[in-house]
């Protein structure tokens, strides 16, 4: 199965970050903010916003002189033991504050062996998570995270997924056509959020934007009640810039 990735802003925002971070780790003893720059051709807003993230995600702080030094997640995700648990818990801490923030039910999903899979997810009683009264394996063409998933594989890939799972009417609004399906994926810019308005449930809008980490096929979705749809896009928006953090996670 081959994957169309395409860079997204995500993307280019946890490059710059590493590339930030990994100026930090050759200075064991610190690193002024000035040589941040000039080691990294990072300058200015970028590189102010940039130290901002990772400072808040604790993967670098700041000593007694201003310099900057790893942090405590950089420390744990770099080890060899417990990496993966590791790698969960900070994910974890990343999404409790995505949900924080676009004030949403938040999830992470992947596409392993052929399958939609709902990794992890932040949910909290004021922001409830959808129920899931279809398997999300099956309702691919009628979620947000589904969608986003789909658009990350080629066009066979699309199609060997829909051969194996059949598009069912789950409320009025779910598409149940492969071709208007197709055609709609083919044409989901990268940089748009997918979104899912009442698809998959009454009562539920979601949107997902997609998680490119090296070969993997990622999205971050969020849900709300649909008495909140009109906060909808400009949630999507805060998850989209609010996702390098996720993308760190899985690269370091």
């Amino acid at each position: 199965m081959a994957l169309k990735h395409e860079p997204t802003a995500p993307y280019h925002s946890a490059q710059d970050a590493l590339r930030v971070l990994e100026t930090v780790a050759r200075h064991t003893t610190g690193v002024t903010d000035h040589d941040l720059a000039r080691e990294s051709g990072l300058r200015g807003e970028r590189l102010t916003t940039l130290l901002r993230m990772l400072r808040r995600e604790a993967y670098v702080e700041q000593i007694a002189d201003g310099a900057y030094v790893t942090g405590e997640a950089f420390a744990r995700l770099g080890a060899t033991e417990g990496h993966d648990a590791a790698v969960r818990a900070t994910l974890q801490r990343t999404l409790d504050r995505l949900r924080d923030r676009v004030g949403a039910a938040v999830y992470m999903s992947r596409y392993i062996d052929g399958e939609v899979r709902v990794t992890q997810y932040a949910d909290s009683p004021a922001t409830p998570r959808v129920n899931e009264w279809v398997d999300f394996r099956s309702s691919a063409h009628a979620t947000a995270v589904g969608k986003s998933l789909l658009t990350q594989l080629d066009h066979s890939g699309r199609r060997d997924h829909l051969a194996r799972h059949r598009m069912a009417r789950l409320t009025s609004r779910t598409i149940t056509s492969d071709r208007l399906l197709l055609s709609q994926l083919a044409t989901q810019p990268p940089s748009v959020p997918v979104l899912d308005l009442q698809e998959y449930a009454v009562g539920t809008v979601c949107a997902a934007v997609p998680i490119t980490a090296g070969s993997a096929v990622g999205c971050l979705a969020l849900s709300l009640p649909v008495e909140h749809a009109h906060r909808l896009r400009r949630a999507a928006e805060t998850l989209n810039r609010g996702a390098a953090p996720v993308l760190l996670s899985l690269t370091i």
